[in-house]
């Protein structure tokens, strides 16, 4: 079940679930870090045994840290890499469209690579315009520095204008990288799911596990230690756990039929969603084998609808 797809309508292909590796590399503190340059390794070895070889970084996690550690564990090894330029930077706010060749290169030195499978636009911001992104975008893929142009956090319009300047030079977009779980609906409510099917462009779907709320290692009573996901994440308000103790009990049950983690039926659920890719973060190999377990089996069509009912019950 861990056969490779296109990448939207690119020559691209990819696994059907890939990994989000935010906060790798020495110094990275991003969500505690992760668990060290040896960890990352296996980490990597353990995805390309399973099945898994899409990785997804960015300039933006550690500053580089991130690249710098994905580039050591994949030396060598046939791993898809999938980063992002970023339109801002600490030591220049304000970046310009011109910026975007010099930060590609900054990336690849990092990676250790000649080029990526897929280059991303992190945020679209007001100062850039799309047209001129995209134009700079097809420039690199000209230059085979990158083989798949993509966007994140786009909004179906500004999808549509990405795909439409890249479709005048004969260039696919591949895919827009934005939030999508059980739990966040919505990219089926604002038109992004329903633009990518009929533009032929995959959807990333990152924080696909809620931020852990769907793994069912919290509750009211035992939320996260780490402030950023107490105070930033919705789901580990206490006034929302009913929804999440009950969409994570259905998941729960459903996955003792297969003998599989509720993390992995949410991760399922969503890998039986029409052009969705889900992006779980690793920090370890115990995290690459347990979320690779998502591609061994298959929900029933029943199970799905059933768990697209109940997360959206009782939602706010």
């Amino acid at each position: 079940m861990s056969d490779l797809v296109p990448l939207g309508k690119t020559k691209v292909n990819v696994s059907r679930l890939g990994v989000g590796v935010m906060t790798w590399g020495a110094g990275n503190k991003t969500y505690g870090g992760s668990g060290g340059p040896e960890e990352e390794v296996k980490a990597v070895d353990t995805c390309l045994a399973s099945g898994v070889n899409f990785f997804d970084t960015a300039e933006m996690y550690g500053l580089g840290k991130s690249e710098l550690s994905l580039g050591v564990a994949t030396k060598g090894k046939d791993a898809m890499i999938a980063t992002k330029f970023l339109p801002w930077w600490p030591s220049r706010p304000f970046r310009t469209t011109g910026t975007l060749p010099k930060a590609l290169e900054k990336s690849l030195e990092r990676l250790g690579r000649d080029r990526v499978e897929l280059y991303q636009i992190h945020f679209p911001v007001f100062w850039m315009s799309i047209p001129r992104l995209m134009n700079r975008m097809a420039q690199a893929v000209d230059a085979g520095k990158i083989r798949a142009v993509g966007v994140s956090n786009y909004s179906a319009d500004q999808m549509r204008l990405a795909h439409r300047v890249l479709a005048e030079k004969g260039i696919p977009l591949a895919s827009n990288q934005v939030q999508y779980s059980l739990l966040d609906r919505e990219p089926e409510d604002n038109g992004v799911l329903d633009a990518c099917r009929e533009l032929g462009v995959a959807l990333i779907a990152y924080m696909p596990l809620a931020s852990g709320a769907l793994t069912g290692k919290y509750s009211k009573d035992n939320r996260p230690q780490d402030s950023m996901r107490r105070v930033y994440v919705p789901y580990f308000r206490k006034k929302n756990f009913e929804r999440v103790d009950a969409l994570v009990s259905q998941l729960r049950e459903i996955g003792e039929d297969y003998g599989k983690s509720p993390a992995q039926v949410a991760l399922r659920w969503l890998i039986q969603q029409e052009s969705v890719i889900p992006i779980p973060g690793i920090k370890n190999s115990a995290q690459a084998k347990e979320v690779a377990g998502a591609l061994t089996f298959s929900l029933s069509s029943d199970e799905v609808e059933e768990l697209s009912e109940e997360s959206l019950a009782k939602k706010p």
